[in-house]
């Protein structure tokens, strides 16, 4: 095995153990329980989860997606969590390698999947990790020459500032809510990462997806989300992560088809 190949697998493994993390996170952090002690206990019967029976992964296929003591079904969710948070990790590190950017990207790809899926069922978006992520962003933008200091500082505006505005004229509009305050956040943080063009990558894909995910669960009519908030959180994770890597493409597509048409 080449040292790049045994890199990357440890990278993948060192990810893995990070969806771990990620799934005690996405369960308690929005139930008020402490996310370092106990150990990792069964949700149905909360006897604790030795750790023969806890391996990233691999537990999750030997033990039939059964817990060990009560065998009664685990969620597949704890198995995706683990893998996606496993390919990022393996992601990120195969576009920047061993780079201090790399820690950042590790931050963001965590960060986005504990957000996406605690915000899916609860709709919350902690504090925990997005004001932390725009100190973060800013950070990587000022020393990453890819985004600049300026571009960072203009997405942190135009996340933070404009969602504001948009919840403002929504809350004006509709009489009521329309959007909380952890998307201004989140927005503000992926603007600081990403950098303000990438940024409206990310408005624009998020709300398309969003937009088309309305449209088919109406046409669909599904009974497990006929009464369901579905939060744009997640629809800002996903796209934050097609922009990260795909955004500059799609930038270069519409300045090269559409902007020099004008």
């Amino acid at each position: 095995m080449s040292p790049e190949v045994f890199i990357a697998v440890m990278i993948f493994v060192f990810g893995a153990v990070w969806g771990s993390f990620a799934n005690v996170v996405i369960y308690r952090l929005p139930r008020g329980l402490s996310i370092v002690k106990p150990r990792s206990f069964c949700p149905s019967c909360k006897k604790t989860i030795p750790w023969g029976a806890n391996i990233p992964l691999f537990s999750f296929l030997f033990l039939g997606a059964k817990c060990f003591f009560c065998k009664r079904p685990i969620s597949s969710r704890y198995f995706f969590v683990e893998l996606f948070t496993a390919g990022l990790f393996l992601a990120a590190y195969l576009v920047t390698g061993l780079s201090w950017q790399l820690l950042f990207l590790f931050y963001l790809s965590f960060s986005l999947v504990v957000i996406f899926f605690i915000d899916l069922e609860f709709q919350i978006i902690p504090d925990w990790f997005t004001l932390p992520g725009v100190v973060l962003g800013v950070a990587y933008a000022f020393f990453n020459t890819d985004v600049g200091w300026k571009n960072g500082l203009i997405g942190l505006a135009v996340g933070g500032g404009g969602f504001l505005l948009l919840a403002y004229f929504g809350q004006w509009v509709f009489k009521k809510e329309s959007m909380g305050g952890g998307d201004i956040k989140m927005a503000a943080m992926l603007g600081a990462f990403l950098g303000w063009q990438k940024l409206l990558v990310v408005l624009l894909l998020a709300s398309l997806t969003a937009v088309l995910t309305f449209f088919v669960i109406k046409l669909l009519k599904p009974k497990s989300l006929a009464d369901r908030i579905i939060p744009f959180g997640p629809f800002l994770a996903i796209a934050a992560l097609a922009a990260y890597y795909w955004g500059a493409q799609v930038i270069s597509f519409y300045t090269e088809k559409f902007w020099a048409i004008r």
